[in-house]
């Protein structure tokens, strides 16, 4: 399998605009489903599995499950700040040093899923919460990429982004026949 194929096993990110109402209410439904969605792929696994990278030079399965709960957390901070302050400048990380961290290494995997859970149950409110002129005309400037990101472009990026680190995991279960 390429190495591009186990990098981005559903593809990258393609954003469109303008968002239609009916694909925001799907991407809305795909960050609710997110936190089963990594249940499902981390059930079972033992130690070992959980430390095995999903490609070389990749994050191990656990680092993944962390990396996303970190990755969201951020998120949920940058929506709310889009919604509260006129196109708010948001604090970059980086995704690698979180990642490294001995947590992130480490944590039992359960921590991050009950921390998924409970932060998705609150941001999926939110989120069905906003009018549709505030996903369309309020946003959030990233400095790192020096780009605006409107709310319906960034929700669109991690209702992708959950998708693409589940199936990191999936792809590598497939691949390892450990289903």
């Amino acid at each position: 399998m390429s190495d591009d194929r186990l990098r981005y096993p559903i593809g990258t990110y393609e954003a469109t605009a303008p968002v239609s109402v009916a694909q925001r209410l799907e991407y809305i439904e795909q960050i609710a489903q997110t936190p089963q969605r990594f249940r499902d792929a981390v059930a079972g696994l033992t130690d070992v599995q959980l430390d095995t990278t999903y490609r070389d030079g990749g994050w191990t399965v656990r680092q993944v499950v962390h990396h996303v709960v970190d990755s969201h957390m951020n998120a949920y901070i940058r929506f709310k700040l889009a919604l509260t302050e006129d196109k708010p400048i948001i604090k970059p990380y980086t995704e690698s040093l979180w990642a490294d961290l001995p947590e992130a290494r480490s944590a039992p995997p359960e921590l991050s899923l009950e921390l998924l859970d409970a932060l998705h149950r609150r941001w999926v409110i939110a989120l069905r919460s906003i009018s549709d002129d505030d996903f369309t005309h309020r946003g959030y400037m990233h400095p790192e990429y020096k780009r605006y990101y409107p709310l319906d472009v960034a929700l669109g990026l991690y209702a992708w982004h959950g998708r693409h680190h589940a199936a990191h995991i999936t792809s590598l279960r497939d691949r390892q026949g450990w289903w």
